[in-house]
């Protein structure tokens, strides 16, 4: 349980403690053409020596902290969420400093180590390389089906585009091995200064101990998988589940998130050129349509990346949606709602509406410069 309002904030520079503070303190496709690298301009970016600087909450502020907060009570699980205005530098949410699962949200960090090697000449996104069966992982069936017709033949750039945009788990892992594995992107979230985020030992290995199992590439095959996982004795696999929740290998917290999504958007993590590739192949994004891309309004844009995690008696470990929500007039917002539903019933779904409309309105009401559609 967070003790403080410095906690819930992440330690950022905050002079003013309201009452909400306070009550925060208690309470599968194929694959389409990549996009270049150089046919992409970012007109956003800054030097890489800027930094985040926090901006105390103002009254309105602090009453969407207050509807965030009372949206959360009413929901079946627990979740936290960080809603950072890259504009303005205020934050506000819940639960923001708690380490949730990230799952499929860590392929973002594969790919900011992709770009950031590409930036230092370090790596080619045009080389080819073909998946076989050592590269099969877990499910993206569409991709596994490829390789076992006989291999699944990639650019390094078409790899990254089916990781973000089709969440696909074998080009991942094989962007995740040319890098050089998860020590490398644990050395560049060191490096870049994105605070709490981990980084787990890969889809096959993480995936199999969430489940209780000892991975075998024979795993990677069919159901092989949810079939060993279901001769599990309950007391087993329930224990596995559950330490992982409890401590979970890919955590991340919801402020790190955001904070490394504002450096992110604002040009301090790459190059003009490979920033806005990034940015660009996330907003092709194909999953999430029913979490915060469904709260959109016209003009709004959402640049994402969704994770889902295994289901254990209807306990879901790892449901988000992150991302930066970009207003008609030009503002943004990083915002990661992450949660660990008590059902699959798709009011983790609705959570994550609800906050991208809450966010929308406070801009609407608050923030928004004239601006016609």
């Amino acid at each position: 349980m967070l003790t403080s309002v410095q906690e819930v904030m992440g330690m950022a520079m905050m002079t003013i403690v309201s009452p909400v503070a306070m009550l925060f303190a208690q309470a599968e496709a194929k694959p389409e053409p990549t996009v270049a690298t150089a046919s992409v301009t970012l007109t956003a970016a800054q030097p890489a020596t800027q930094s985040v600087e926090i901006i105390p909450q103002s009254r309105d502020v602090q009453a969407l902290g207050t509807d965030i907060l009372e949206r959360v009570r009413s929901f079946n699980g627990t979740s936290g969420i960080a809603v950072h205005s890259i504009d303005g530098g205020w934050e506000t949410g819940w639960q923001t400093a708690r380490l949730f699962p990230q799952q499929s949200v860590s392929k973002l960090w594969v790919s900011l180590a992709v770009m950031d090697q590409y930036d230092r000449n370090e790596l080619d996104l045009r080389k080819r390389v073909t998946l076989d069966r050592d590269d099969l992982t877990l499910w993206s069936s569409a991709t596994r089906a490829s390789i076992l017709r006989g291999g699944y033949t990639r650019t390094l750039d078409q790899l990254m585009y089916d990781a973000l945009v089709s969440s696909d788990n074998h080009a991942n892992d094989r962007l995740l091995r040319e890098v050089g594995g998860p020590e490398a992107i644990r050395e560049m979230i060191e490096r870049k200064g994105l605070g709490d985020i981990r980084f787990g030992e890969g889809e096959r290995l993480m995936q199999a101990r969430i489940a209780g199992l000892d991975w075998h590439p024979s795993l990677s095959l069919g159901n092989n998988f949810s079939a060993a996982r279901s001769r599990l004795p309950a007391s087993q696999r329930a224990a596995a589940f559950e330490r992982y929740l409890d401590d979970p290998y890919d955590g991340a917290s919801p402020l790190a998130i955001v904070r490394a999504l504002a450096k992110l958007e604002r040009g301090e993590l790459l190059s003009p050129a490979s920033t806005a590739k990034l940015l660009t192949t996330m907003g092709m994004a194909k999953t999430g349509r029913l979490r915060i891309k469904s709260s959109l309004k016209p003009g709004w844009t959402w640049i994402h990346k969704t994770g889902t995690g295994q289901n254990y008696r209807g306990r879901v470990g790892g449901l988000n949606d992150i991302g930066i929500l970009s207003a008609p007039d030009g503002s943004s917002y990083a915002i990661a709602v992450m949660t660990i539903p008590n059902s699959t019933d798709g009011s983790a779904q609705e959570l994550m509406r609800d906050i991208g409309s809450m966010v929308i309105a406070h801009h609407e009401r608050y923030e928004r410069s004239d601006y016609t559609l």
